[in-house]
């Protein structure tokens, strides 16, 4: 371990610094502006340097990790308990300080730039989604107030544009009829965007050999592959597949004690984008294997006692570990003769 141990508490402008040697000593207790932070680290020999994965944390990991120091990223939730009283900036570097050196620690991995760019590439596609969805319920909610009515899917929305503009004004007023081109403009634009997004997520798909892999496996596609591959810098953090799916967020909820333990709803822990994208490929598996039996003999099986909505979970439970165990072995998923299990 190195001789000197930082904890590095993040912030817009003013950052914390508290530094111990190795004898737990405090030999550092320090304010620094944005701007001081580089050059307070290269006077420093190499330390281990602990830091809240929050905002920013990649960003300093990749710089700190640059000038020779070991930086180890924790989630802030586990950093918490090592706050002893009260809440200020020096408080919680020395939280952080004190909580980078436990051996049980759990950190995260640094994302390389290129991994946080496929990830904003996401993110802006998740909100202009979120977007589209918001306008196209104006839109329904709107055009329903005067009876005209379409089949639900974003594909329907044309249908619904061509009754509005069919409609004459004792049905469709003038000023209603302006603001429906005016929701239908933003709709196409964002439309448009989003195919845009999809474009640049798909050719950073087919450059990265590990998102190729994962699309493999049955109820993985292109978004989720990407999503998956940039998110987990390195799957070999994780001792097994049940971890990976824990780390999502997918297994039961334990509670318990005296030795009994009671399985609850999952726990929806982790990354919930992902976890979102593992269900809804959940699903797309469900309905091909009421189709395909002799695929998936465990599915429809499950089907037959259980709702299909719980199915659907644990059937992202199975894709998680399979995800895990393509990444980690670095090879192609291979469909099972029986199950896709």
């Amino acid at each position: 371990m190195s001789t000197i141990i930082i904890g590095l508490d993040l912030a817009k402008h003013v950052f914390q610094v508290h530094g111990v040697d190795a004898t737990a000593q405090v030999i550092i207790r320090k304010k620094l502006r944005r701007s001081e932070v580089l050059e307070f680290f290269k006077e420093l020999p190499p330390s281990l340097v602990g830091m809240e994965a929050c905002g920013t944390a990649h960003h300093w990991g990749r710089e700190l990790t640059a000038l020779g120091h070991d930086v180890r990223l924790m989630p802030a939730g586990y950093v918490k308990p090592y706050v002893k009283r009260g809440k200020n900036d020096a408080v919680d570097a020395e939280a952080i300080c004190e909580a980078v050196t436990r051996p049980t620690m759990r950190f995260v991995e640094i994302k390389s730039a290129e991994q946080q760019s496929v990830l904003m590439l996401h993110r802006t596609r998740e909100l202009l989604v979120r977007q589209r969805t918001a306008l196209i319920n104006s839109l329904r909610g709107q055009l329903a107030e005067f009876g005209l009515i379409a089949p639900q899917g974003v594909w329907r929305i044309p249908q619904l544009h061509a009754l509005a503009q069919g409609a004459t004004s004792s049905v469709l007023p003038d000023a209603m009829r302006a603001c429906v081109e005016l929701i239908m403009g933003q709709i196409e634009d964002l439309q448009m965007r989003i195919g845009t997004i999809g474009k640049a997520i798909l050719a950073c798909h087919r450059a990265s050999e590990m998102s190729q892999r994962l699309q493999t496996i049955p109820g993985i596609g292109v978004i989720t592959a990407t999503a998956i591959a940039a998110t987990v810098a390195n799957a070999n953090v994780f001792k097994s597949g049940r971890h990976f799916a824990a780390w999502i967020g997918l297994v039961p909820r334990q509670t318990g004690t005296g030795g009994r333990i009671h399985l609850g709803p999952i726990s929806k822990k982790g990354d919930p984008y992902l976890r979102k994208l593992l269900v809804l490929g959940a699903t797309a598996v469900i309905r091909y294997a009421k189709n395909k039996p002799e695929l998936a003999a465990w599915i429809n099986a499950l089907l037959e006692r259980r709702p299909a909505r719980v199915v659907t979970v644990a059937v992202a439970n199975k894709l998680a570990p399979i995800a895990w165990a393509v990444m980690s072995r670095g090879e192609t998923f291979r469909q099972a003769s029986s199950a896709i299990a």
